[in-house]
């Protein structure tokens, strides 16, 4: 399942690409697995619109659109689910299995988003008016906490008290949105943290390790366009570059990069975790 680094990768991508660009038609599928809003009024809803910046919030791709005094502010939020791609194309190119989704630009060019899996998903959201005028109401905020921005006493007190593990702890979206799994096990590696360990064990020293490690490992993944460990691709249809950084994580019985002991695999929270027995504590 794409994660923050992917999910940032590909919104920043689609942004550059069609911010400034009007959507003059839309297609979607009949499947309904992949529609939050349906079809119909996501088209209403959409059509004619001015895409002002597309940008993540957590896991989440948000759609911005310029503001239309004659109709009510919304937003497309589109989440990749497991094998979700948003990519820009010309309208020549062949559209692949799976599409599910289709926004025909001003430009000529078009936005497709293609889901094999059918675990993604594409709906609005409407954002409340304020009472002030000139109040500016943020929209779509996500589950959690956003990870890059999060401040050290922040970190702290969303752990300290968590009596689960802190591999269980990093992939609850209600705390951190965003970090899942490759990016727990990469994070919990650099701090030296074993994922098994309670949450609430944590010594503040090994919170605020974990802070930095989690901020580093993500800047990190972003800089090479994220890790291309199964389908996923960005907005041009290019892979990502981080799962050649990865120290643990899908690398069961190999030896570790730092010390040589064998990397180690155990399930928490049912995902796959992988760790090192001698630099993790």
């Amino acid at each position: 399942m794409p994660e923050l680094p992917e999910v940032e990768t590909v919104a920043n991508g689609v942004n550059a690409r069609i911010a400034g660009d009007r959507i003059e038609d839309l297609w979607f599928s009949s499947k309904p697995e992949p529609m939050k809003t349906p079809p119909a009024a996501m088209a209403k809803a959409l059509t004619g619109r001015s895409i002002e910046r597309v940008r993540r919030v957590g896991k989440h791709i948000v759609f911005d659109f310029a503001p239309d005094p004659k109709r009510e502010p919304v937003q497309w939020i589109v989440h990749l689910g497991m094998t979700g791609r948003l990519v820009v194309v010309d309208p020549g190119v062949p559209r692949p299995p799976h599409t599910h989704g289709v926004l025909v630009l001003h430009s000529g060019r078009e936005l497709r988003f293609v889901d094999a899996r059918r675990f993604g998903r594409m709906g609005l959201h409407l954002i409340e008016k304020a009472k002030d005028e000139a109040v500016e109401l943020p929209g779509f905020r996500g589950p959690g906490t956003e990870p890059l921005r999060i401040s050290k006493v922040d970190f702290r007190s969303l752990f300290h008290k968590r009596r689960t593990s802190i591999k269980a702890a990093l992939l609850n979206q209600s705390l951190l949105h965003g970090v899942g799994n490759i990016y727990a096990d990469e994070a919990l590696f650099r701090a030296g943290i074993r994922p098994r360990r309670m949450a609430a064990r944590l010594s503040t020293r090994e919170l605020d390790r974990l802070h930095g490690a989690v901020q580093k490992v993500l800047r990190e993944a972003i800089r090479l366009g994220g890790s291309s460990v199964s389908d996923y691709v960005d907005a041009a249809g290019e892979r990502g570059f981080f799962q050649l950084r990865h120290f643990v994580y899908m690398r069961t019985g190999q030896a570790c990069l730092v010390c040589g002991t064998p990397i180690r695999r155990l399930v928490i929270a049912g995902r796959g975790t992988h760790y090192c027995p001698i630099c993790q504590h």
